[in-house]
């Protein structure tokens, strides 16, 4: 039961990060990053994997990347429903900036151990809106897992 609590939190997290992600976007009109794409290019590489020919590869990478990112924010989510059992509980104020934490390592040191991207050259604004949609995961993860106990 704790499984499913943390992957029904993490969903809702990572819903809440996709909204503050292109809400910023919009915002700032900025473009999408292209790093997930970026990750999942060299997955695929490293693995020996065809995804068909350059356009079709392409958009499969894309597809790929984006799943990655939903992967991480169930797999965040399942991990502390998992843990909240053996630990127990935690304020939302503690859990929230960790859940967001795990969220944004996971994602970002494949990133930066692939060669994609190195989070020592990024600018503030990058570190902001790296930050901040991981935070709102965090916050909503641990909020709706409270809720659901």
């Amino acid at each position: 039961m704790s499984l499913t609590k943390g992957l029904v939190a993490g969903a809702a997290g990572t819903v809440a990060l996709n909204l503050t992600t292109y809400g910023d976007m919009l915002l700032c009109g900025r473009g999408p990053s292209d790093v997930p794409t970026q990750v999942a290019d060299r997955f695929v590489d490293r693995a020996g994997i065809g995804l068909g020919d350059e356009e079709t590869g392409r958009h499969r990478e894309e597809a790929v990347g984006a799943l990655l990112g939903y992967l991480t924010g169930l797999g965040v989510g399942a991990a502390y429903g998992l843990l909240r059992r053996r630990r127990g509980a935690l304020p939302d104020w503690v859990a929230g900036p960790l859940l967001g934490a795990a969220a944004m390592v996971s994602s970002d040191l494949p990133a930066t151990v692939l060669g994609v991207t190195d989070p020592t050259s990024w600018d503030r604004t990058s570190w902001v809106s790296d930050l901040v949609p991981h935070l709102v995961y965090g916050f909503a993860t641990a909020s709706v897992y409270e809720a659901l106990r």
